[in-house]
């Protein structure tokens, strides 16, 4: 007799009795996804794990703490079998069976009615992966095919186009500190999904390399600035594409709201009446200290940490930064786009308090290949910039913690 595949199908179980036997580890995988899909959950067990028995406790499925008895399945949709005693499984197939209820069996799949694909999500689609026939069945492959499907599709590696009318908008997206492997999973498919890419030069910028051919990538920097502002430019010209009906990423290093700007552009873009999503970004102030092997807090050394901005001196009249209460303070200081600041920002500390002999740290080109750490101390550390000609972007850690790594050698 020739052996059939399986019918693939989507249950919609909302509102449906399913009867999950036994409580132990193959419930707790299963019953979140049941539970997700709106079912109203029996579970038939003596005993359960302790995440199936929290599920119970919070309301989420009702749990009967017995073994399986005949009768259970007589009003269920659906029924998962998964108990340890195999006397009792076939029981309960043979009830599924007469009642004509889809049932999945953990401990004999070839006996059951019905087969769990793995499955994941990605942006509200469901993969579902099935080997279609018995003797080939493996669910290590079906599983590494659903992990290969679902990740292509969250970072952007595996396109679907979309068939339907996009609504048109701009995403802001942090791109992180500059090693591509660190932007957010959304922030790589959204750029996937780009039809124009207005980037900054700190971005993640080998992930330009892979976009399509059709896209259109511009440079910040570059957009001609006429009578306007530089960010007034940017601003205009995210509003003119999303516009023309464009998907636009606005790709910025970091995470658009530290020191990015973003507010600035989602505001312009509010004004305009343009959709805009904000994908936030790893910081450069945690991200590259810890890159270069500096925690920002560590127990017993720094219960805090201040990021601060450096492109103002402290004695520059338009300077926000209170350093007279930073230099008291006994936590990490993380300074940005202070390399050239960093003479007057050390000895304004040390004026208000710090010890000259504060270690400190330089981290140039942080995460990525081009990557080196400097260290001094709040005395030494501006002939030290000036030595080993550091330059921008680098990022600045004042305190203990610079010691406490293994390459601290303050």
């Amino acid at each position: 007799m020739a052996e059939h595949p399986a019918y693939p199908v989507g249950l919609r179980l909302s509102g449906r009795r399913v009867v999950v036997l036994g409580g132990g580890q193959v419930a707790q995988r299963r019953l979140p996804a049941l539970v997700a899909a709106g079912a109203d959950v029996l579970l038939v067990s003596p005993g359960a794990t302790p995440s199936v028995e929290a599920m119970a406790d919070a309301g989420e499925i009702t749990w009967e703490r017995r073994r399986y008895a005949h009768g259970d399945l007589a009003d269920a949709w659906y029924a998962l079998i998964a108990t340890g005693d195999t006397e009792a499984n076939d029981a309960a197939s043979a009830e599924a069976e007469h009642h004509r209820v889809w049932c999945v069996r953990s401990d004999d799949a070839d006996r059951a009615t019905a087969w769990t694909p793995a499955t994941g999500t990605s942006e509200g689609v469901t993969v579902a992966v099935l080997t279609t026939r018995a003797r080939s069945r493996d669910p290590r492959h079906t599983a590494a095919i659903r992990d290969a499907v679902v990740e292509g599709l969250r970072d952007g590696t595996l396109v679907a186009p979309h068939h339907r009318t996009r609504t048109p908008g701009v995403a802001l997206v942090g791109g992180g500190p500059g090693d591509p492997d660190l932007i957010t999973v959304r922030g790589r498919r959204l750029l996937a999904e780009a039809d124009v890419v207005i980037a900054d030069r700190l971005g993640p910028r080998d992930l330009l390399a892979e976009l399509p051919p059709h896209v259109e990538v511009i440079d910040a920097a570059k957009i001609p600035y006429g009578r306007f502002m530089a960010q007034e430019a940017i601003n205009n010209a995210l509003i003119d594409h999303a516009r023309q009906g464009k998907s636009v990423v606005r790709l910025k290093g970091g995470d658009p709201f530290v020191f990015g700007r973003g507010m600035e552009e989602a505001r312009a873009l509010a004004e305009a009446g343009i959709p805009c999503t904000v994908v936030p970004g790893i910081s450069s102030s945690i991200s590259v200290p810890g890159a270069a092997g500096i925690p920002v807090t560590h127990r017993g050394v720094a219960h805090e940490f201040t990021v601060v901005s450096g492109h103002v001196a402290p004695d520059d009249e338009r300077s926000l930064v209170d350093w007279p209460a930073l230099a008291r303070l006994t936590g990490t200081l993380v300074v940005l786009m202070g390399v050239d600041k960093i003479g007057r920002i050390a000895e304004t500390l040390v004026a208000h308090g710090r010890s000259p002999d504060t270690p400190v740290a330089l981290v140039q080109e942080g995460t990525t290949a081009a990557q080196r750490r400097v260290d001094a101390t709040l005395a030494t550390v501006a002939e030290r910039v000036v030595a080993e000609e550091i330059r921008p972007p680098a990022v600045i850690v004042v305190g203990e913690v610079v010691r406490v790594g293994p390459a601290g050698t303050a």
